[in-house]
């Protein structure tokens, strides 16, 4: 295995060494009434926004932005919702850092573009407040670094916005895993293969122009965190198991510069912007338990969103594009004399019933309506409920950067000549001791 620099010396001093971890020992409860600040209200952040304002106990307070218009809108969402008026902040791309300075704010909710992230996040840390920021949590590995030592010093949670881990199927699977259903898994395959060349080029409402500077100046899997989620749930990763090393792979880049010349014509600057980013990308990671990741990210070719997972276990395995199952000894049992040397797949519905979370039995019918299908009304239900009553999040900081640090990691991979690298442990050695997730507490 190659010894490429990804790993960093973190020098703790002794007295540090015994400070409590936000995610085994819950800081003081918050108030009963959360008092919240949002920094970034784009479509992104103003969808969160929505969400929160249907919460019991939330008061929004402050909202940023670096464009007026933005933090108008978002004040007219709060005072519609029959809470007062937030300040606004819109005094350039830092107005953040007087929000987060504010001595009436519990938590910050970062919904802005990758790059601001991590120091968004640093700073409410650093100025005593917990934060829920969008994925990823950070670009490199010593921001993932700077945000595991803030967590530690501060005793204030670093959660990451990963909505896919409340997907009614993530839940119904671990919960299926916990029942001893499915065995022990062994590999997953997954991945975010999203046709969005109009969103990075900005031809399509609610546009992501940010997103062409990533494809210009990176080459990975610049977005690894929705698939590799629930795998990690699943896996127990930081939780009894973790990521040991990863080798990732791009195809060459054609696609956004063929799209940007069929757009805009040949003579348009786009069309002659220079892209690093592969087209399609593959990375391989492997744990130290020696299960392994097959995962996918493709944003440049032109296909439908595909709900790309299937999971593997010693007893069985699921297919989410295919919705379907199959359990060894349970699964064909009375489909004749042929069933054990031609298994087939069955319906996943039935297991579903049987094994429906109860998060979704309870809230279900309320997240109705909400984006990505009621799983952002249960992210933001789930991090409220959990600061409201002194508990941890579901996804701590070291889970945040575990799965965000695929992103750096795959470049340095694809940079050289597709060579493995380490996967930093965050946890320093934590992961060995620490529970798994225990889907009776998501509640």
């Amino acid at each position: 295995m190659s010894a490429l620099p990804c790993r960093r010396d973190v020098l703790r001093t002794a007295a540090l060494a015994g400070v409590s971890v936000a995610s085994s020992a819950a800081p003081n409860a918050s108030p009963k009434v959360l008092r919240i600040g949002m920094v970034g209200v784009g479509g992104r952040g103003t969808g969160l926004l929505r969400q929160l304002l249907r919460l019991d106990g939330v008061n929004v307070t402050a909202v940023c932005d670096p464009i007026e218009s933005r933090v108008a809108r978002a004040q007219d969402v709060v005072a519609s919702a029959g809470q007062p008026r937030p300040d606004g902040y819109a005094r350039g791309d830092h107005d953040f850092r007087r929000l987060v300075d504010r001595n009436d704010l519990d938590m910050i909710v970062n919904a802005t573009p990758w790059q601001w992230h991590a120091p968004i996040s640093l700073a409410a840390l650093r100025s005593g407040k917990h934060v829920a920021t969008e994925v990823p949590a950070a670009l490199t590995v010593d921001e993932c670094w700077e945000l595991v030592e803030a967590v530690e010093r501060t005793g204030h949670y670093c959660t990451m916005l990963e909505n896919d881990c409340y997907d009614r199927e993530t839940l119904i699977i671990l919960n299926m895993l916990r029942a001893g259903l499915l065995g022990d898994p062994l590999f997953a395959e997954a991945g975010y293969c999203h046709d969005l060349r109009s969103v990075q080029f900005d031809t399509v409402p609610n546009g992501e122009p940010w997103r062409l500077d990533h494809s210009v100046r990176r080459n990975g899997n610049l977005y690894p965190t929705h698939p590799i989620g629930p795998i990690a749930w699943w896996m127990d990763i930081t939780r009894g198991d973790r990521f040991d090393f990863l080798v990732s792979m791009s195809t060459r880049s054609r696609s956004l510069r063929e799209f940007a010349i069929k757009q805009f014509g040949d003579d348009d600057p786009r069309a002659k912007l220079k892209f690093a980013q592969g087209d399609s990308n593959t990375t391989l990671i492997r744990t130290v338990q020696g299960r392994y990741i097959s995962l996918y990210f493709d944003t440049s070719t032109p296909r439908p969103k595909e709900e790309m997972m299937r999971f593997q276990c010693t007893k069985g395995c699921y297919s989410a594009l295919e919705k379907k199952i199959f359990i060894d000894g349970l699964s064909n049992r009375n489909e004749g004399p042929d069933w054990l040397h031609n298994p087939q797949f069955e319906a996943f519905e039935p297991y579903a019933k049987q094994y429906d979370h109860a998060l979704w039995k309870a809230r279900g019918s309320t997240a109705a309506g909400s984006e990505h299908g009621g799983i952002d009304y249960m992210e933001m239900y789930r991090l409220v409920k959990n600061l409201q009553t002194g508990l941890p999040p579901d996804m701590d900081i070291y889970d945040a950067v575990t799965w965000s640090v695929i992103s750096p990691l795959s470049e340095l991979s694809v940079a050289n000549r597709n060579r493995s690298v380490d996967i930093p442990d965050f946890t320093r050695g934590k992961w060995k001791h620490r529970p798994a997730i225990d889907p009776d507490a998501i509640l």
